[in-house]
């Protein structure tokens, strides 16, 4: 039977199960919270960066998930420096340049603080002279750190990411570091 597991990655939390390459102080990673053999993760997220990940056991569903050429939106909440005007979502809108090529098109929108949002730890850097905004973006496509990239290259730097969704999949109510096995009859029919 296959598994698929909803995680609300913490910030701080290297998004697999062990922690290669650091000769220093360990990292938390992905089997600090989850203890299930045999379940991998559907896509990356930044060790800085917070919110759903899936995990599966289904090579097949990681690769739908996860792998660009299926186009499956992934939506965040982005805290950025300033307030970006309409000039700077329109360039989101259109996609922008970065060093490794143009951006496909994003859906962006500026949102209030989303309700109910745990603190993050440590707190984000505040400057009393630079206000702060929040937006929302959706991408279908998973460059390294591409959203902190973009939001950088239209002149508003991320100051905290949150992943709220990944194709039909919500954090709905998940506390950081909670994560719930998906019961196959409630996926969406496509993935049954």
């Amino acid at each position: 039977m296959t598994r698929l597991i909803r995680f609300n990655k913490p910030f701080g939390v290297l998004a697999q199960f062990t922690d290669r390459g650091n000769a220093g102080t360990p990292r938390r990673t992905l089997s600090d919270f989850i203890d299930l053999p045999g379940v991998y993760p559907a896509g990356r997220l930044d060790r800085d960066s917070e919110g759903l990940m899936l995990l599966t056991d289904d090579g097949r569903l990681q690769a739908r998930i996860a792998h660009p050429r299926h186009k499956m939106e992934k939506a965040y909440w982005v805290q950025v420096e300033g307030v970006p005007d309409e000039a700077a979502l329109a360039a989101l809108r259109r996609g922008v340049e970065l060093k490794d090529g143009r951006t496909r098109p994003a859906k962006v929108r500026r949102i209030d603080a989303p309700p109910g949002l745990w603190p993050r730890v440590p707190p984000i850097r505040v400057r009393k002279t630079v206000p702060d905004s929040w937006i929302e973006l959706v991408i279908r496509e998973g460059r390294n750190r591409q959203v902190r990239r973009m939001t950088a290259a239209v002149g508003h730097p991320t100051l905290r990411l949150i992943r709220w969704r990944i194709g039909p999949w919500t954090l709905g109510g998940l506390a950081p570091g909670a994560w719930e096995e998906l019961p196959r009859a409630a996926w969406p029919a496509q993935f049954r």
